[in-house]
């Protein structure tokens, strides 16, 4: 294999495009905007957060998900009607309660691994991405929470990431500018922040750099492979265009579920919708009064980021409602409000919202590893941690390609495919 298909355009398929591009392949990106990273790698959470490792595959999940369902502004929200998409992907969810534990544990270890690659990348490379390896902070207003909190930074300990438990004078002195009543937090010393546009958008004029090819504005119309030859086709401004790959990397997101049915692999991928505001510190007192520590509200299932000096980010929510990217005011509303409590010197006047669709796996594990025909693989479904695992899934689906590559030209074999069914 020398010639190599990337499909998508966000995190995963930049850094997917990076990773094969500095092994020596001759990469071709598809993306169907002008630009790299304009979905769900515009505006996210910020976050680099292995502590926030921890899966929803939990049976709380379930009973917070009944009690909010009548609530437009909980934090998790789902639409009742019913689909086979949505019913299937709900029962997988459920088999994988299970598996809670042991899947925690493994993605703080993902998590852990990607940090070196990310971070010595972005050196390689120059990227400034208003990165801030401060830590991240996790609040708890009630002892239930702080006490579940515990257990979970058990599996955290398990998986290699140290995090602290501290009062709420510590969680003062670690983030002064947060007011409210507190329980307790939990401190990651070794998280951090930054911008995931302004990161991918560096990585990808890197990957230029590099001689990879971005065809911009392609929409992906059908992929085909017979194990030898993988056939891209593509509307693009030109009309429909056909290509030839050696192999092809499925990095599409949330369209990843349809793209792998084309080529025979099942890919469980359900769009579960975020929501962010980015405020704008207009003046002195709103730079002074946001946070610079990451915060992560457990009870409102919100996360903050401090971009820069003049602009400070809030996420979270989880909405499932199909593929629907609606901006609603009603879901943005809370996390103005939130602004408004915990941090009261910031002027909300200029906040710009923006929702995105995670690209979520049942077992809340991203897909990656070889389909049925030898020549593909899957970089995809890494639900809200799609930047914190990203460098590491993107490094491990390369070196995939790699070893395949090798084998092929040693042995002139056809390896024995991996399934990609969850």
């Amino acid at each position: 294999m020398k010639s190599i298909a990337v499909i998508g355009g966000g995190i995963t398929g930049v850094t997917s495009a990076y990773a094969l591009a500095r092994r020596g392949f001759k990469v071709t990106l598809f993306e169907r905007h002008r630009y790299a990273a304009m979905e769900t790698s515009f505006a996210n959470g910020g976050q680099l957060s292995a502590s926030n490792a921890e899966t929803w595959t939990h049976p709380s999940t379930l009973v917070k998900g009944l009690k909010w369902m009548l609530r437009k502004d909980a934090p998790l929200l789902l639409n009742p009607k019913p689909s086979w998409h949505k019913l299937t992907w709900f029962a997988e969810f459920i088999a994988s309660i299970p598996k809670y534990e042991r899947n925690t544990i493994d993605t703080a270890r993902l998590a852990i691994a990607a940090r070196g690659h990310l971070f010595s990348w972005a050196e390689a490379e120059g990227i400034d991405f208003d990165l801030k390896k401060q830590g991240i902070l996790h609040i708890y207003r009630d002892r239930k929470g702080f006490e579940h909190a515990g257990k979970v930074s058990k599996l955290l300990a398990a998986g290699g990431l140290p995090r602290r438990a501290v009062t709420p004078e510590e969680m003062k002195a670690i983030e002064p500018t947060l007011a409210g009543t507190y329980y307790g937090g939990y401190y990651t010393e070794s998280d951090s922040t930054g911008d995931i546009h302004k990161y991918t958008q560096g990585l990808a004029a890197a990957c230029e750099r590099l001689g990879v090819n971005f065809l911009y504005g392609r929409e992906i119309l059908g992929l085909e492979s017979d194990g030898e030859e993988a056939r891209v086709r593509a509307q693009g401004d030109g009309g429909v265009e056909q290509h030839v790959f050696d192999a092809v990397v499925v990095s599409a997101g949330v369209g990843s579920r349809s793209l792998a049915a084309q080529l025979g692999d099942r890919i469980n991928v359900y769009p579960v919708k975020g929501y962010s505001i980015t405020v704008n510190l207009l003046d002195a007192a709103s730079q002074a009064g946001a946070p610079t520590v990451s915060l992560l509200d457990d009870e409102t299932k919100l996360v903050t980021s401090r971009l820069g000096a003049e602009r400070f980010r809030v996420a979270g929510t989880a909405e499932f409602n199909g593929y629907n990217r609606d901006i609603r005011a009603d879901r943005i509303k809370p996390l103005v409000n939130w602004v408004q409590q915990c941090f009261p010197s910031v002027s909300t006047r200029q906040v710009v919202p923006w929702a995105g669709l995670r690209p979520m796996m049942p077992d809340m594990m991203p897909r990656v590893g070889a389909g049925k025909h030898a020549n593909v693989f899957y970089n995809t479904g890494h639900g809200h941690l799609g930047w914190t695992l990203s460098a590491a899934t993107a490094d491990a689906v390369a070196m995939l390609v790699e070893d395949r590559s090798r084998t092929q030209r040693v042995f002139g074999l056809k390896p024995t495919p991996v399934s990609s069914a969850a």
